[in-house]
């Protein structure tokens, strides 16, 4: 069924597509009994797959990578296609429009996506109201960032101001500098800047009545050397894990022809897999798995999944894979776990 829905909607704009469809997710999941439905189709429920992390207990390791609800609109509505936790945002302080359209492209024949969407967002006040609605018991995390116009001198100002709007809000932040399609954004990740970002960030957490758990998302791009840094950045902050990992700006070994014509942006899906296995061995195994590693990048398949968590991850989140595959896909990962 999904692999017909799927051939129809990619016949239409990427960006178009995503907003039509939450539109029917929604107006499907209100016809009386489609609920039950879905949860009967897609939801697998086992005390096997529960998780616990950073003082959070997981319903299945199975999560949904931010990008996808932005703004906050469809997380109940997810909780039915088997995901275990959902990741809203990423968000800034202030609405943003993100980059000039068209900046969404699908490669098929590598079953990728580019995007250049550019932290576009409905900004904090929004997703705070969307958030009051919140009905699902699902964990939601919040993706943080900040705004194309603010310096970054003075980007720590707006994932503080993030952090305290969003506060009351989610179960755990997390520190987005890794996008690569907000100017200089990716500075942020070298060790110095990045250092006093966390270690405001981990202050602020520290005055609260309940310390939220706060991740940092990083690119698949990084060397080793700085993926030492990070190690070591993560001991020193004691944040409490790594999300590996965002999009990357490689192109090569791409099978679509005229790449060079779609221009700027972040590649994910399958041309990811590889590297951000790899990302996220090589963190557990020089850090001897001294913190949560999230795997995110490329997982298309059960397969997929087990080979994240072969390599180290604690949980696992989807965003291409789920374009393509359908939440079909939730469910055989979920299998696959408790066949394993």
């Amino acid at each position: 069924m999904y692999a017909l829905i799927k051939r129809i909607f990619f016949l239409f704009d990427p960006e178009k597509i995503h907003h039509f469809t939450f539109k029917l997710i929604k107006t499907t999941l209100a016809i009386p009994g489609m609920k039950s439905l879905w949860k009967k189709w897609y939801v697998v429920e086992d005390k096997r797959l529960e998780r616990e992390l950073f003082g959070l207990k997981f319903k299945n390791p199975v999560g949904l990578a931010a990008g996808f609800d932005k703004n906050g609109k469809l997380f109940n509505e997810l909780e039915y296609t088997g995901f275990g936790f959902i990741e809203v945002g990423t968000v800034t302080p202030k609405a943003q429009e993100g980059n000039p359209k068209k900046r969404l492209f699908r490669l098929i024949e590598d079953e990728a996506i580019i995007n250049r969407m550019g932290f576009n967002n409905d900004g904090l006040e929004e997703l705070i109201k969307n958030l009051k609605n919140r009905k699902t018991k699902l964990i939601i995390g919040g993706n943080i960032g900040k705004n194309k116009d603010t310096p970054n001198e003075n980007a720590v100002d707006d994932y503080v101001k993030c952090f305290d709007a969003l506060y009351q809000y989610v179960d755990y932040f997390v520190v987005n500098v890794s996008s690569p399609n907000t100017p200089n954004l990716r500075e942020l990740q070298d060790k110095e800047p990045l250092t006093a970002l966390l270690n405001t960030l981990k202050k602020l957490n520290a005055s609260k009545h309940i310390q939220r758990p706060i991740l940092l998302k990083i690119a698949p791009d990084l060397t080793n050397e700085q993926l030492d840094d990070i190690i070591e950045i993560v001991g020193t902050t004691k944040i409490d894990g790594i999300i590996a990992t965002n999009t990357t700006i490689d192109r090569s070994k791409l099978q679509t022809k005229n790449i060079e014509s779609i221009g700027a942006g972040g590649l994910s899906g399958k041309p990811l897999t590889k590297r951000s296995t790899e990302v996220v061995r090589y963190l557990h195994q020089n850090s001897n798995g001294s913190f949560p590693i999230i795997g995110v990048g490329g997982i298309h398949s059960a397969e997929d999944a087990l080979e994240k968590f072969e390599a180290g991850a604690s949980l696992v989140q989807l965003y291409t894979g789920f374009i393509y595959e359908g939440p079909q896909l939730i469910r055989k990962i979920n299998e696959a776990l408790l066949k394993s």
